[in-house]
């Protein structure tokens, strides 16, 4: 099925090609620039930290469902090996196969396009399996740093986790922003929690994968507006899944990625991050969240940290 008149007509209100010149390769984290950080680093009072990855491991959170994306195999090479003689210093070593984006991670530029292109206007055939992404790869965030803002869409709906299927809509972000007492602002990084998290954390890794709440296609303008640098939310599908609108499956990868060039997270476990804010009636933190430089990848993993 085409994409509707309607997916193409927020993508022309959305789209960042050539805004930061035609040679770019990492879209909004642009507008992460040094003062933005600065700016971020003044938001820590206490120095608590909070991890947001779920943990890497064979019984992972992937069922199947998208092929390939395996959950991690991590088997021991050496363990305890003498390599230099008997008595001398052992060492023990370990080697792991995964899909790049099988836990927490950020979804790199490359990892959508729509009608033969990817982000910048560059062909999407430009991915192929022995030069894996010539562009944009995702080394080529080197560094994700911003200040991050919780909205907490669950709670501002007075739910700890969001019905199944339900799609985020600017007016659930307009919600959670004023429940947090802070403007997202140019250069942050947006936390969106919906709970969903919940279920994997419960070993329901079906009922985590589907029917999920998620973003809607209306939300890129929104983010786009307010001149977001990333999104990273608590599902394994980001956008609301299955989707809100018949038969057009992953429009918010295609508006995110391709068009405006913005990174999206996904399994981020923001349940810990929540309580904290919540107690201490604030939003917003310094983040930290640079992927793995797997050269040419399109995903990669993240082990985000929050430090208030």
């Amino acid at each position: 099925m085409p994409l509707p008149a309607e997916f193409h007509e927020i993508a022309k209100r959305v789209n960042n090609w050539g805004r930061w010149g035609a040679a770019d390769e990492i879209g909004t984290l642009n507008l992460i620039t040094d003062e933005v950080v600065r700016e971020a680093a003044d938001t820590i009072r206490t120095g608590h930290r909070v991890p947001l990855a779920i943990p890497l491991r064979q019984d992972g959170i992937q069922t199947g469902m998208i092929p390939g994306r395996v959950n991690p195999l991590h088997t021991m090479v050496a363990v305890n090996m003498e390599m230099f003689g008997p008595d001398t210093v052992a060492t023990s070593d370990d080697a792991v196969t995964m899909g790049l984006q099988a836990g927490t991670h950020w979804d790199g530029l490359p990892h959508a396009s729509h009608s033969g292109r990817i982000y910048n206007g560059r062909p999407a055939d430009s991915i192929t399996a022995h030069t894996r992404a010539a562009f944009s790869g995702i080394e080529k965030a080197r560094h994700v740093v911003s200040r991050g803002v919780l909205l907490d869409v669950a709670r501002a709906r007075g739910a700890d986790r969001l019905p199944e299927g339900h799609p985020i809509t600017p007016e659930d972000l307009d919600a959670a922003e004023e429940l947090a007492g802070v403007k997202v602002r140019c250069g942050d990084i947006a936390l969106i929690r919906t709970g969903q998290i919940q279920h994997c954390l419960a070993g329901e890794k079906e009922a985590y994968a589907f029917p999920s709440p998620g973003l809607s296609i209306r939300t890129p303008e929104w983010f786009h507006t307010r001149d977001v640098a990333a999104v990273a939310n608590d599902t394994l599908t980001f956008e609301v899944f299955p989707p809100e609108i018949e038969d057009l499956w992953m429009p918010v990868h295609a508006l995110d990625l391709v068009e405006m060039g913005m990174m999206q997270g996904q399994n981020w476990n923001l349940e810990e991050l929540a309580a904290v804010c919540a107690e201490e009636g604030r939003s917003a933190f310094l983040l930290s969240a640079t992927p793995e430089p797997f050269t040419g990848g399109t995903g990669s993993p993240v082990a985000p940290v929050a430090i208030l």
